[in-house]
Order: structure tokens, then C-alpha cells, then sequence
């Protein structure tokens, strides 16, 4: 990201500085449903590949034994538990819990002891228990892969970073349905909130 046209005012003014890795990492997949994994749907743009590459950046998680929180966006059958959010994208109420939309994708299936979380907005810190789960677990460091880039992950990346972890996103591990949104949000989120590494660039720092 350091080649972006307007990376010298940022670098002049003192951002995009590193956090760095912790002693304790936790990996958090947003949003990594089937719904998402559908152009038909919610889908489209680099999301298939990112799901590709978080497919190995989880085996390494389930590896190393860190924390791993999955996250889902879960409204009520009757829309009973709808917000504004449901406003801008009404779309989202298609999202309940049986449907088969909401179903985390097949290669990314948790497993015993990974914690799903049920959201019905953006970030998955909000009206959630993730902080407190992670400060449980000892986490000092949440690793952040999921869809979409803009949206989703960018609202969980601040949040994160919020709650004082340091925060790092797998950038080949996240997607968005615009490949513009998608590019536009890692940068910022590289100058103002968290790391920016490959999946290849964590395992190798983490291992």
C-alpha cells in the first residue's frame, strides 16, 4: 500500500505507523457465509479467493491453538430485531438463522470451542460479547479475515482497534464485492488503524 498516489500527506503527517504482533493472536472471520460467498446474493468482486486463502490462514490458527471467533449477520424470521441498517440494505433480513444465506461457508466450518457470533450490524464487537471472549481467551492481537472489506471487516478493524488490541488485517483473507472499495478501504485501515499483512506475511511472524 505504500505505492497508493497520496501516501506522502499520510506518511507527513505520522500515520500508517506498525503495532505490531502481540504474544497471544486470535483470528476473526467476518461475515464468511454462503450469502457472501454468492454474486447472485451478496457476493462477487475478490471474495471466492480471499475464502481460498482463509481456508489455510485457518488451518494455521487451529494449528497454533489461537482463539477464533467467527461472525454471522442473524435477524429474526419476523424482522422483529430489524434496524436502520436493514434500511439502507433490506436485503440483509434474507439472513436468519436457518437460512441457508446465513450458514458460514462449508470450508470454513467452526469447530469445537470457536465461538460464533450473531450480529445485526456491522462490526462484530457491537452488542456482542467478542471483547470480553477475547480478553478471556488472553488475546492481545486480533487477526481480522472476512467480507466485505469495506464494510463488515473495515466496522470490526475500528472496533478492534477500540478496544486497544492490536489489530491486523490478512489482506489477501478479505474480500469485497468492488475491487475499488476493497483497495481504498485497506489502505486507510493500513494508515489509521491496523497492520496490513499477507496471510504468508502472519504465518510467518506468528509461527
Amino acid at each position: 500500500m505504500s505505492g497508493h498516489p497520496e501516501a506522502e500527506i499520510y506518511h507527513r503527517q505520522g500515520m500508517g505507523q506498525t503495532a505490531g504482533m502481540g504474544n497471544r493472536p486470535a483470528l476473526i472471520i467476518v461475515d464468511y457465509v454462503v450469502g457472501f460467498a454468492d454474486p447472485a446474493h451478496f457476493g462477487g468482486g475478490n471474495i471466492a479467493p480471499a475464502i481460498g486463502q482463509t481456508v489455510h490462514l485457518l488451518a494455521f490458527a487451529r494449528r497454533h491453538r489461537w482463539p477464533v471467533a467467527h461472525t454471522r449477520v442473524v435477524y429474526a424470521e419476523d424482522g422483529s430485531d430489524a434496524g436502520v441498517f436493514t434500511l439502507k440494505a433490506p436485503s440483509l433480513l434474507k439472513l436468519t438463522e436457518h437460512s441457508p444465506l446465513s450458514q458460514i461457508v462449508p470450508e470454513l466450518a467452526p469447530v469445537a470451542g470457536e465461538h460464533i457470533i450473531r450480529k445485526q450490524g456491522a462490526s462484530g464487537f457491537f452488542d456482542t460479547n467478542l471483547a470480553s471472549w477475547l480478553r478471556f481467551q488472553g488475546a492481545d492481537t486480533v487477526v481480522v479475515a472476512g467480507c466485505t472489506t469495506s464494510g463488515c471487516v473495515r466496522a470490526t478493524v475500528v472496533d478492534s482497534l477500540q478496544h486497544n488490541f492490536r489489530t491486523i488485517v490478512a489482506t489477501d483473507c478479505v474480500g469485497d464485492r468492488a475491487i475499488g472499495p476493497h483497495e481504498a478501504n485497506l489502505f486507510d485501515m493500513g494508515q489509521k488503524y491496523a497492520d496490513l499483512l499477507t496471510r504468508a506475511e502472519i504465518e510467518a511472524r506468528a509461527g
